[in-house]
């Protein structure tokens, strides 16, 4: 970590120490710094989201603070990150772009920038709103408790070995019991419908029990709950997919293909039920019918008579209801697959309720062995992918933020920015104007040989909108990211300041004022003012003196600055400066402004006031054209 928690600007021994007791000591905080893991701290009662940023800022070196020197500064910085914000699908990109901070280290922004420039170009090839669908809230897998099912039991010959399943957590699915010789013991697991044996030396007989599965101690334990491993990958199953779906998109191969195949075919098993009683009372009712419909059809003699009167049946009888449970038993073994008799020879047919028990206890325990058998080989292939699918997500994860930056340049249409020491930008738009088409985009430019520039012009005309895009194209580059221009020249700075449009302070108030700005011409840190209108800071006279002294002072640095001012002509009197003006055609007839919003240099623009009083006067007639005229020759 860069710097220690009490270090820190706001931090302190108390809130250190509730920190590091609430993650539990410094190595779980320095496990969470390194995995930007924000939500950890933001988690802390009395940490907010802003606090956990500046906290984990600070740990890892980030000089946020330092670069961004006034409350309008932050604000462009904290657009920026949200726009960016817009794109981004997981927590773990969310926590990296809340962290992007602005440095002075030029080979860290470049290897951000290259990296940020080809995710754009990476990312112009692929579909975009399709993965975006797909990589929504996007995390890592749950894990399950496990299904807890008292049914079945698991039969262990020693203590020790029920201890050593216990500690592998198999007693979160079936009880576990250590066999005995008791009698209470044989009657007690003779009520389970499943007992899994997990035998040693595998000593105990379990007589004519047919639901008892024998599994060696030795055996993985997807062998012995196979559900820890399937109910996993079944918990997870969207994810799995969703990895898979989105690896194919990118090109690359997935374990996570045989995910669903996997668990539908063990789905597909589970439900190949067959109801034998169901089955075997269908037949019946065929019989019935049958046999109904065919004695009728029987002539019976005096002797058949008396054979019926001594509870025999005729011949010709016997023969019938012998087809007719002949057949009835073949389409029993049709349907069923299960060669079995379960029909009593009477008029109606009846159904031997000991043999359908019978039936059912014996595919009962076939079933469930088989069952058994096929979750052990499904357990089995999931298992042996589990690392590598885990390590895909956690991949697939970590793309987001590539993703999440290269959809934001791409949609933004940025490109990367030139590291000079002028400030220079061809053909630039404001981030927030950036996907409307239809709005002019500036050019702009100051040198160390012409680094303060006044700009003037009409109100509306994009004075303010041209500051802020400056201020987002120095804080953009330095963030290593690529910029809202065609191509810009930046310097790399160490400090911002943006002041905007200052109302009337009273002397307290001024006095504050005055100690945040004068000093920032004291310092010799490189850095970019821009400032917006502040003669309202005082009367315009002792206004102009400050801002003309500050001028002067700013002059001599490496630094750069643009005031936007309407008193441009009383500045000029006191200091030697470019103007630069945002020129107005005119005004339309809804006296909307017709402007260039690229300022032209060396130009005192047009004020509202001017442009309004040229329309009136060229709309007016007589004498009071004549005022109107003499109006205008003191602009």
């Amino acid at each position: 970590m860069a710097m220690d928690l009490e270090q820190i600007d706001g931090v302190g021994t108390k809130l250190s120490k509730k920190i590091l007791n609430s993650v539990g000591g410094k190595e779980n905080l320095s496990q969470i710094v390194e995995n930007l893991d924000l939500e950890q701290l933001s988690k802390i009662d009395g940490i907010s989201q802003r606090k956990a940023i500046q906290i984990m800022n600070s740990l890892l070196g980030n000089p946020q603070e330092k670069f961004l020197k006034s409350e309008r500064a932050h604000v462009l910085y904290e657009e920026i990150i949200s726009k960016i914000l817009n794109f981004s699908n997981t927590n773990y990109s969310r926590n990296r772009v809340q962290l992007l901070s602005p440095t002075t280290d030029i080979n860290k922004i470049n290897r951000h920038l290259d990296f940020v420039m080809e995710a754009k170009d990476k990312i112009s090839h692929l579909p975009i709103d399709d993965l975006k669908v797909l990589m929504k809230n996007l995390g890592e897998p749950e894990e399950v408790k496990g299904s807890y099912d008292p049914s079945k039991v698991i039969v262990v010959e020693s203590q020790e070995d029920g201890n050593y399943l216990t500690d592998l957590n198999l007693n979160k699915y079936y009880p576990i019991v250590v066999a005995s010789n008791s009698q209470l013991f044989a009657d007690e697991i003779r009520d389970y419908e499943v007992i899994f044996y997990v035998y040693n030396e595998g000593f105990l007989d379990f007589g004519d029990m047919g639901n008892v599965i024998m599994i060696s101690h030795e055996s993985p334990v997807y062998e012995i709950v196979p559900e820890m491993v399937i109910d996993y990958f079944d918990n997870n199953r969207e994810l799995f997919e969703k990895i898979f779906e989105i690896r194919n998109i990118l090109g690359l191969n997935s374990v996570c293909d045989c995910v669903e195949p996997l668990l539908s075919d063990l789905d597909d098993f589970k439900s190949n039920d067959i109801n034998i009683e169901e089955i075997v009372l269908n037949v019946k009712q065929d019989m019935d019918e049958e046999l109904k419909n065919s004695i009728k059809n029987v002539d019976i003699g005096g002797d058949e008579v008396l054979d019926l009167l001594n509870n025999d049946l005729p011949k010709k009888i016997e023969e019938i209801f012998e087809e007719i449970i002949s057949k009835g038993k073949e389409k029993l073994l049709e349907a069923t697959h299960i060669d079995f008799d379960p029909y009593i020879k009477k008029y109606p047919i009846e159904i031997d309720k000991e043999e359908l028990e019978r039936i059912n206890q014996e595919q009962e325990n076939i079933k469930t062995t088989n069952l058994y058998d096929k979750k052990i080989t499904i357990a089995s292939q999931l298992y042996n992918i589990r690392k590598q699918a885990e390590e895909e997500i956690e991949e697939t994860i970590k793309f987001d933020y590539e993703f999440t930056l290269g959809s934001f340049a791409y949609t933004y249409n940025l490109n990367k920015p030139k590291i000079s020491e002028n400030l220079k930008i061809t053909q630039g738009i404001n981030l927030n104007l950036a996907l409307n088409q239809n709005i002019q985009k500036i050019d702009y430019h100051l040198s160390p040989e012409d680094n303060i520039a006044l700009l003037t012009g009409a109100n509306s005309g994009g004075k303010t909108t041209l500051l802020e895009t400056i201020g987002q194209i120095n804080i953009m580059t330095q963030m290593g990211l690529p910029i809202p221009a065609k191509e810009a020249e930046v310097k790399i700075l160490n400090e911002i300041y943006y002041f905007s449009k200052g109302r009337s302070l009273d002397a307290g108030a001024f006095e504050s004022f005055l100690n945040v700005f004068m000093p920032i011409v004291t310092n010799n840190h490189k850095k970019l003012v821009l400032l917006d209108e502040l003669e309202g800071i005082t009367e315009l006279e002792a206004a102009v003196k400050i801002i003309s002294s500050f001028i002067e002072m700013l002059k001599e640095t490496e630094s750069y600055g643009i005031i936007v001012t309407h008193m441009a002509k009383e500045l000029s009197n006191y200091t030697k400066v470019r103007i630069d003006g945002i020129e107005a055609k005119g005004l339309d007839k809804n006296y909307n402004l017709i402007v260039n919003r690229t300022p032209q240099i060396n130009l005192l623009a047009k004020s509202t006031p001017e442009l309004i009083l040229k329309r009136i006067y060229e709309n007016s007639h007589g004498k009071l054209k004549e005022v109107y005229g003499e109006i205008l020759k003191k602009f």
